[in-house]
């Protein structure tokens, strides 16, 4: 049986893991945390072996600093950590021997975009991506944008430039901030609107085509599928892991 702890349990996707958690016959939840309780305290008491955060991006370092130090597993979807606060985490995790898992995204779907973008982008010279949320969500770009990016980046790196042929179109993004802001050289589009939920899509243009991968979440339910693989998974590991995709 794991222990789970849900931090942020009053939380939109706090509530729905609360209420999806009772499905999973090795799952325990044995508390519910929120920004005025002790979570240090909280999790040494209950003997927890996970804490799952859907907090703010403005107390996940913090927070995930604390579950680390606790002894107990970090399986966090707070989006906001830098890639200095992640280095810092990953090397907590190694001292600690202990494995945990901070993924942008759990949709597996959303994964699977992120993988057949790395896919493509071996053999487009360029792309853009454009995400689309509710207007509360807090950050922009998103997370999942973020690590799209980064991913397409480091195949382009690590493969030969076989499109160095082909003609780039010359688009000066630094004096034009409508063409979207660079993150490892691909452009991002951020769009916070009514009536959407989690949208994004990845297009590849290349010589008179267009290849277009596209991931649409509608509802936040159907992240826990991913949420609760990471819980699992975590057990097993000794070290931290940035992205569900390295899990899977």
């Amino acid at each position: 049986m794991i222990n789970v702890i849900i931090n942020g349990i009053n939380g939109r996707m706090g509530q729905i893991i609360k209420e999806n958690i009772a499905t999973q016959s090795d799952f325990c939840l044995v508390a519910g945390t929120n920004r005025q309780d002790d979570l240090m305290a909280t999790i040494k008491m209950k003997k927890a072996d996970v804490v799952i955060d859907f907090t703010v991006p403005s107390a996940v370092f913090s927070n995930t600093k604390t579950i680390i130090n606790s002894g107990a597993r970090p399986v966090i979807g707070t989006t906001g950590l830098t890639v200095e606060q992640i280095n810092i985490l990953s090397q907590q995790c190694q001292i600690k021997k202990i494995g945990g898992i901070i993924a942008p995204n759990f949709f597996l779907g959303a994964v699977l975009m992120i993988k057949y973008a790395k896919d493509a982008s071996q053999y487009f010279s360029n792309a853009e991506i454009v995400e689309m949320h509710h207007p509360y969500k807090q950050d922009a770009p998103s997370g999942t944008a973020i690590r799209t990016a980064q991913k397409m980046k480091i195949v382009k790196q690590n493969c030969s430039n076989k499109q160095n042929n082909s003609k780039e179109e010359n688009t000066p993004l630094s004096r034009n901030p409508a063409r979207g802001i660079l993150k490892n050289n691909v452009p991002i589009h951020s769009v916070r609107l009514s009536g959407f939920f989690s949208q994004q899509s990845v297009f590849f243009g290349g010589n008179g085509e267009v290849l277009t991968i596209r991931h649409d979440g509608m509802d936040r339910k159907c992240m826990t599928s991913g949420i609760f693989i990471a819980c699992r998974k975590v057990m097993a590991l000794d070290h931290l892991v940035h992205g569900l995709e390295n899990i899977l």
